[in-house]
């Protein structure tokens, strides 16, 4: 069946591994661990610069064909889905920020947004959340079965006490009733933070919040059994995960936390 000599067929029986093979062997290994470290979220981008990391030179196309013969496969994002109440009559502000989703130090430019998760079969909870763009850090976020103020409110708060920004800070959202409120706008103003909204119904002109729930969405889920579960599991994806240890591509491929601390060292 195989049209070869019976010399050649026991010969290749007792011959060894080839190097090739053994390679591929202990690559297997290394690209399971990785894709298992990252909750089975990364493709083959992410654990490659992994095996960078670890001295372990390889192309990028052997590791998607390693991926592949393995059935390692990243989960696919969702499709956006907005939040926004956006039908009120509260006075709104312009849009100082205009799609710059850069910033030279931290503290400098944060945005923030609202997004709807789900519990048990139809039970709504809202995830709202600070990012700041110099390093895409989760500087602050808050979860509540209502989407109001208060909610957006308690993300604000906690990012400003973990970050205790300096005056100046410009602070991007949409035009929802929950951000336009007069409380919110308050606790802004008594921060000496500039705020900034995007253009009605524009999602792109808040791009890197959506980015980030899209995230979560594709990488963690939007299904919960409980509200405990919720909290625990963006826990665990948000502090312990993204901001710690997921790479980033706009980064360069590397985290949140690592890249700050890297340029907290390069200014030193």
């Amino acid at each position: 069946m195989l049209q070869v000599s019976p010399s050649g067929f026991y010969a290749s029986r007792g011959r060894p591994e080839s190097t090739h093979a053994q390679t591929d062997r202990r690559l297997r290994v290394l690209v399971r661990a990785s894709f298992d470290e990252s909750r089975q979220r990364y493709g083959s981008p992410r654990i490659h610069e992994d095996l960078i990391e670890q001295a372990v030179h390889v192309s990028r196309k052997r590791v998607v064909r390693v991926m592949q013969e393995e059935g390692l496969q990243a989960r696919v994002r969702k499709r956006f889905k907005s939040t926004t109440m956006s039908d009120h009559d509260q006075p709104v502000v312009a849009n100082l920020l205009d799609r710059r989703f850069e910033a030279d130090g931290p503290n400098q430019r944060w945005v923030g947004d609202t997004t709807e998760l789900v519990i048990g079969g139809s039970q709504r909870l809202f995830l709202a959340a600070v990012l700041d763009l110099f390093s895409r850090f989760i500087v602050g976020w808050a979860i509540s079965a209502v989407n109001d103020r208060h909610l957006t409110i308690k993300a604000l708060e906690m990012a400003v006490k973990r970050r205790c920004p300096a005056v100046g800070l410009l602070h991007h959202s949409d035009q929802g009733c929950t951000y336009a409120s007069e409380d919110y706008q308050d606790v802004l103003e008594a921060h000496g933070i500039t705020g900034s909204m995007s253009r009605r119904g524009n999602c792109y002109d808040n791009a890197v919040m959506e980015s980030f729930f899209s995230t979560v969405k594709s990488e963690l889920g939007e299904h919960f059994d409980s509200h405990g579960e919720a909290k625990m599991k963006l826990f665990d994806f948000i502090e312990v995960f993204y901001n710690q240890k997921r790479r980033h591509s706009t980064l360069g491929q590397i985290s949140p936390a690592e890249f700050e601390r890297r340029a907290l060292a390069q200014a030193a």
